[in-house]
């Protein structure tokens, strides 16, 4: 009867350390697979901002370069007189008058900030890059350490396979060794 219950309780145990392996295996596996799909959707993340925002800055950028410019063609034109100069005799009367009160004070043309706006795009630029290579790097870390977990020995032999599929790592598109291309 001893004998017995040792028996019994020893495969009662054995079955208990076995249960208690494998929900534990199931469980870190469920938590690597979340963290695997929430570093994925950080990826999806960093490329929708990239989506939303250069476009945005190359146009605003543009536009303040088209404006600066703009005003500069009308500053010149007009210190120039050639804005409302009709004829020849128009021009000169118009250059004497500018050249009179450039002497009377002291004229200065407008700042150009186009360059400084062009400087912030690219600092946008590089900072959305680094921002998704972050996160890929990020992605393929917790793909690694998932991978690592449910291809061990027994949780090989464990943990079903279409609950806890292999993921990928990210592997760059065809292509996609070149930077989008900006145009202005």
């Amino acid at each position: 009867m001893k004998k017995g219950l040792l028996i019994g309780g020893g495969l009662l145990l054995f079955v208990f350390i076995i249960f208690m392996t494998y929900r534990s295996n199931f469980n870190k596996a469920n938590v690597y697979q979340k963290e695997v799909d929430k570093a994925w959707g950080n990826v999806q993340s960093s490329y929708q901002r990239r989506a939303d925002l250069v476009p945005q800055l190359v146009a605003t950028v543009k536009g303040a370069a088209e404006n600066e410019r703009g005003i500069l063609t009308a500053v010149t034109q007009a210190r120039a007189g050639i804005v409302n100069a009709k004829t020849p005799e128009d021009m000169e009367l118009m250059g004497r008058k500018i050249n009179t009160a450039i002497n009377l004070a002291f004229e200065a043309y407008p700042q150009i900030r186009s360059t400084e706006n062009f400087q912030a795009l690219q600092t946008q630029l590089e900072g959305t890059e680094n921002r998704i290579n972050y996160a890929r790097d990020e992605y393929n870390e917790k793909v690694a350490v998932y991978e690592t977990h449910i291809t061990g020995f027994l949780n090989e032999m464990l943990l079903s396979k279409t609950r806890f599929p292999q993921k990928e790592s990210f592997k760059a598109a065809e292509g996609s060794e070149k930077a989008p291309e900006v145009k202005f």
